[in-house]
């Protein structure tokens, strides 16, 4: 779902882009469209952000956020994607390039163990300061995690190949910084889950952080398995 003209950031405000996914597997909603959503035209230190949806669709998904960066050269994008299970809002620190699809995507397609993108590198760390975010998040009170792992599915398939338009095939301005967070379910899905006002919250407070630091702060946020 790409934005109308009227929806493009004024001359001279920078953008932060912003995606989620639409409903799949069975769902009804996806929480993390509903909390770009709710994000759609916030301003945050001299950025505006824009808010777009992806569908849960291998290849489709890149297409057009490709054609989303392309029209608003974001100087920041993050996107967002549910993982059912998790109890916290999840940065994710890297994406790996293979796709094996657990369940089909929502057109039907299931790859298994072929690559994002043939003949790039095995992984890519996103450029966000994950650290900064993650301190941000804790300090409003809502649960976050670092994340080592955004699985094989159509979210990690985002995750890299943004990574990959962003540093290997110079997709945007100068200096454009990307990443993915994983949010929970919401009630009614299942549990865990986290009320939609604290996952907005929670991104607010992240993409606050994102903007502030240019680089990352030092803050233990490992795992042992």
């Amino acid at each position: 779902m790409l934005h109308d003209a009227s929806h493009y950031a004024p001359i001279g405000d920078k953008v932060i882009l912003i995606t989620g996914f639409d409903p799949f597997g069975g769902d009804s909603l996806n929480p993390s469209w509903l909390v770009a959503q709710a994000l759609d035209g916030q301003r945050i230190a001299g950025h505006r952000v824009v808010a777009a949806q992806l569908p849960t669709v291998f290849g489709e998904s890149l297409q057009q956020l490709r054609a989303l960066a392309t029209a608003h050269r974001p100087a920041l994008t993050i996107c967002l994607g549910q993982a059912g299970g998790r109890s916290a809002l999840s940065l994710e620190r890297v994406g790996i390039n293979i796709n094996d699809a657990r369940i089909p995507d929502n057109v039907g397609a299931q790859p298994i163990d072929t690559p994002v993108v043939p003949g790039g590198p095995a992984a890519y760390f996103a450029s966000l300061p994950l650290k900064a975010m993650l301190r941000s998040v804790q300090q409003a009170g809502v649960p976050c995690e670092v994340s080592q792992t955004a699985g094989t599915f159509v979210c990690n398939h985002v995750l890299y190949g943004l990574m990959h338009m962003l540093q290997a095939q110079g997709v945007g301005p100068a200096g454009a910084r990307g990443g993915f967070v994983h949010v929970p379910w919401l009630p009614g899905q299942g549990t865990p889950s986290l009320a939609l006002r604290d996952m907005v919250r929670g991104i607010h407070a992240a993409l606050w952080a994102a903007v502030l630091h240019q680089s990352d702060i030092a803050l233990g946020a490992g795992a042992t398995h």
